[in-house]
């Protein structure tokens, strides 16, 4: 006897003129599947259109491919947690505390939601079917921790700064542009380290997340860890 074949769930048709809605819920679908799939690179429009109850045909009336939906998915992940640092950040007295209330945005985000998370940051999504412009809308992200952080370890050595670039010219300032970067690449490196070891090893004796966070910005900062954590109790309370 041969199998029932697998029926997608009914779904009312929207009204007419509330197209948007079944591109919103085109949208939750394939972010819900990409935070929870086991091999999210599997992803494919026929297991998208099954979630939300509609034909695979109904989703090319929004999104022309798999890849150019998966890269409207991405674009508003990196949107979300970019508001949430900057809101976080909003609310600081000095630079010490933007990068704190940033970074504390970033880890908190990410332990909390794994899956949106992995979405961003540790997908293994193919060039060719999620190009490279998709994490583009990170790059703020990343832009965002590198003055922050240059703030901090800089500010109290702007003068000698100018000083420096007055007499050596344009090579000084490009080498210092460069460390700049490199060292707010090397704190987003821990940041993500942090977040990806907390969330895939669960059953390790962790200390507080917030014990672990004020060490790190203690190493990049060169700023005593008690400091960091007072002003981790503020942002995260």
């Amino acid at each position: 006897m041969t199998a029932p074949r697998e029926q997608a769930p009914a779904r009312r048709r929207n009204p007419r003129g509330q197209g948007q809605l079944l591109k919103t819920q085109l949208v939750e679908a394939a972010a819900r599947l990409l935070a929870t799939l086991d091999h999210p690179e599997t992803i494919t429009l026929r297991q998208v259109a099954r979630e939300v109850g509609v034909a695979p045909a109904s989703i090319y009336g929004h999104f022309p491919d798999l890849g150019a939906l998966i890269e409207h998915v991405l674009r508003l992940r990196y949107a979300e947690l970019a508001e949430l640092m900057d809101q976080a950040a909003s609310r600081a007295a000095d630079p010490l505390g933007d990068l704190v209330a940033r970074c504390a945005a970033y880890v908190h985000w990410g332990v909390e939601q794994p899956g949106s998370y992995r979405t961003l940051i540790g997908s293994r999504m193919p060039a060719d079917l999620v190009p490279h412009t998709a994490h583009g809308a990170g790059a703020q992200l990343l832009e965002s921790v590198i003055a922050s952080l240059a703030a901090v370890t800089e500010g109290e050595a702007e003068g000698e700064a100018e000083a420096d670039a007055d007499i050596h010219g344009a090579s000084d300032q490009a080498a210092a542009q460069q460390r700049r970067w490199q060292a707010g690449l090397m704190l987003w490196t821990a940041m993500h380290g942090l977040v990806s070891l907390y969330n895939d090893h669960g059953n390790l004796p962790w200390p507080p997340l917030d014990d672990l966070l004020a060490d790190l910005l203690a190493l990049h900062t060169a700023r005593p860890t008690p400091d960091i954590a007072a002003l981790l109790r503020l942002v995260t309370k």
